[in-house]
């Protein structure tokens, strides 16, 4: 039986907080590789190789992927959800800029807020909760303000891609938490939204006509190990773990540092400069993050009734 949570404990907010300044650094990563490694041939590198690792972790593991459970049809459709986001943001970015994507992106853990609630009851966020997640969404617009702005040709398409990457992200999310992969491993969770990326990605490259190599610098080659070993492996991984056993409709709201973390990560290694506005927008997020995750009382008994619900 699974070991749920009604709140995140330490363990929860360091796995998040190193997995969201990793998603922030994978950012620069794809920013600093896609000039010489094409964005849809990248993903299929990434998520190929992330199968490959999961196999062998779960062979290592002794846990079954294959075994039928009942979490196919749900396992497809979040898969397919995962590969709709991805689509979104990579052929997103070439419509619009990275800024206007990043603040439509985070319209995700809205999605989840909204939508769990109504198949996972004790997932609901109360009045100073849905503050929060608001005030970490301001905090995001205002670290974007300066070159949201800025307009482009094609700028419509890459909103309406940027927000259908948003909302693919919270309907995952949804999807797994609504459906037979709650009782899923992490494991098959995860090889579910891979497997299925993995497969599609490819096609599409080959659809929007990227050439293909292995012929890259060692920078890239090192950038696209990272990506596959941590981020499309480790982290997702350790993301599917922490859905399995804490309320999604918290930790999704730690995925705002994502941005901020890669605006600091680009002031660091980038030489980027450090602005009054990443500042303020960082304050705005932390303070969001932490009045979303406070303990109430209502959200205590709505967990220890539905565990009544289900022992009964």
């Amino acid at each position: 039986m699974i070991e749920r949570k009604s709140h995140l404990d330490t363990r929860a907010i360091s796995l998040l907080l190193v997995c969201c300044s990793f998603w922030g650094l994978q950012q620069i990563l794809i920013k600093t590789t896609v000039t010489e490694v094409p964005p849809l041939w990248q993903a299929s590198i990434r998520m190929g190789g992330a199968v490959v690792l999961l196999w062998l972790w779960c062979l290592w593991r002794r846990v079954p992927l294959f075994e039928r459970d009942g979490t196919l049809p749900g396992g497809l459709v979040a898969g397919l959800l995962f590969t709709a986001e991805f689509i979104g943001i990579y052929i997103g970015l070439q419509h619009t800029s990275a800024s206007r994507l990043t603040v439509f992106l985070y319209t995700a853990p809205f999605v989840v807020a909204l939508l769990l609630p109504r198949f996972v009851p004790s997932e609901r966020l109360r009045g100073m909760q849905w503050v929060g997640l608001a005030l970490a969404f301001i905090g995001v617009v205002v670290a974007f303000s300066e070159s949201f702005g800025h307009s482009s040709s094609g700028q419509l398409l890459g909103d309406a891609l940027a927000l259908m990457a948003g909302i693919a992200w919270g309907l995952t999310t949804l999807a797994i938490r609504s459906t037979r992969l709650a009782t899923a491993s992490a494991e098959k969770t995860l090889f579910y939204q891979i497997a299925v990326t993995a497969a599609v990605s490819p096609l599409l490259s080959i659809g929007l006509g990227e050439t293909w190599s292995i012929s890259y610098s060692g920078y890239a080659w090192f950038s696209i190990t990272l990506q596959t070993v941590i981020g499309a492996f480790a982290s997702y991984l350790a993301w599917m773990w922490m859905l399995r056993h804490y309320p999604a409709t918290r930790i999704s709201s730690f995925t705002f540092l994502t941005p901020l973390f890669a605006l600091v990560f680009g002031v660091v290694l980038l030489e980027e400069p450090l602005t009054l506005q990443l500042v303020l927008a960082l304050c705005g997020v932390a303070l969001g993050i932490v009045l979303v995750n406070r303990k109430t009382a209502p959200v205590a008994q709505d967990e220890s009734a539905e565990s009544v619900r289900r022992a009964n």
